[in-house]
């Protein structure tokens, strides 16, 4: 139904944009790969898809078409939902699922909270014929506010226990060598 949205980006959290569009600001739903992308810019065009639910319509906004299309074909799996797929998402880039996906790696995939062996397997069987080859591999630095809270708050917003995923970002931060919010959250997922 909607292909895009593009205006001012109003708000950008980890998990979450608001993207005022003439007027009318929309509350989208998008990955740590797309925050990353587009929090430090004023204008925004996202590639949208629409969940309608009996309870909620849900915008979930991606960057580009290529984790848009990944995101379809995740959801169009039995067991993953959106918020799976986002963690999936968040977790990993395009490139590495696609890969994961292409090489048969299970344990990578069954390394995202919510999935579990099964799905891994499903995942693989339903999608190996239908992701494309290749992907874009590049790196982003954010840095405002402090990393902790803003990777603790997408932490929170993706379903994690404040306090359990409060020791796991403080044990990485205690490590070093983390220089973006993204990584941290990437990191902590692996460790959650």
């Amino acid at each position: 139904m909607y292909e895009y949205l593009k205006g001012y980006l109003v708000e950008a959290t980890p998990t979450y944009a608001v993207v005022d569009c003439g007027g009318v600001g929309y509350y989208v739903h998008i990955s740590v790969n797309t925050y990353s992308k587009i929090a430090s810019g004023k204008e925004v065009c996202l590639y949208v898809h629409l969940i309608v639910r009996e309870d909620a319509h849900l915008l979930y906004g991606f960057y580009s078409r290529e984790e848009r299309t990944l995101f379809r074909q995740l959801i169009s799996v039995s067991g993953i939902g959106a918020n799976t797929a986002s963690v999936m998402l968040s977790s990993m880039t395009t490139g590495e699922i696609i890969n994961a996906v292409l090489t048969e790696n299970v344990n990578t995939i069954k390394s995202v909270k919510g999935i579990g062996l099964k799905t891994a397997q499903r995942v693989i069987i339903e999608l190996k014929d239908k992701v494309g080859v290749g992907s874009s591999t590049e790196e982003f630095v954010f840095t405002s506010g402090t990393l902790k809270e803003e990777a603790l708050a997408a932490l929170v917003m993706l379903g994690f226990v404040k306090n359990q995923a409060a020791k796991v970002i403080d044990k990485i931060l205690a490590g070093g060598k983390v220089t973006s919010v993204e990584e941290l959250i990437k990191l902590a997922l692996k460790q959650l």
